[in-house]
Formats: structure tokens, sequence, C-alpha cells
């Protein structure tokens, strides 16, 4: 009984493509280019970062009217923020000076074949 139960728990997922080796491609994080100050950003800005949303952002706010940031690396103090999330947003961090960071156009979707596919013409 326990084998035929396992045998359709198995069919099961593999119905459902669960099994398949292949991932599932990951759409494109958020292109951006600047510098983001951790201490003077507003929510929106910082929701501009990659992999930050507007609950991550409120966290950043709380923990630096609690204690302003001295270093970028304390960013990893706040809760959602560990080291490989920290060492992707790196090169935008800043503790003093102005936030310029914006976010970059999509770039064209690349086809089946990795190519980029052509811009349309006007």
């Amino acid at each position: 009984m326990k084998q035929a139960m396992a045998m359709v728990a198995v069919a099961a997922v593999l119905s459902l493509g669960l099994g398949n080796a292949e991932a599932a491609p990951r759409k494109p994080g958020k292109q951006v280019s600047g510098m983001i100050n951790l201490n003077q950003a507003s929510a929106q800005q910082l929701d501009l970062l990659p992999g930050v949303g507007a609950k991550a952002a409120a966290r950043i706010i709380e923990h630096r009217k609690k204690t302003p940031f001295t270093r970028p690396e304390e960013l990893v103090q706040v809760k959602g923020f560990g080291k490989k999330k920290y060492d992707r947003l790196k090169p935008h961090l800043a503790v003093a000076g102005p936030t310029t960071l914006r976010q970059l156009p999509p770039a064209e979707a690349p086809t089946e074949q990795g190519r980029a596919a052509p811009a349309a013409k006007r």
C-alpha cells in the first residue's frame, strides 16, 4: 500500500511538470546605475534597488531612524538583507553624498538562440 501511494505521488509530481530538470528562465532583475545614500534615500528611491521592494525599503528606513548607517556593510543588520544580497547591491550603496540611482530601460529580450531580438524600426 505504501509503495502504491509513493508511486501515485511521483506520478502526480511528474504530471505537474515539477520533476522537469529544466528550470523556467528567470526574469531579469532591475537594471540600475548610480548610487543610493542609505541615510537619505526615500522609500521610492530604495525601491529602485534590485531585489528591494516596499517592505524592505521600509525596514531600511526604520533601521536608520534608530541607528544611521556609518558604512554600507551595515545593511546586513536589516532583516532580509544577507551577505549575498548585500554583495549584489554593494556597487550602488553609499552612506553619504547624493542619491543618483536611476533605473535603466529594459534591454532587448533575448531570442531562443540567445541573441537579442532586432529592434523594431520606426
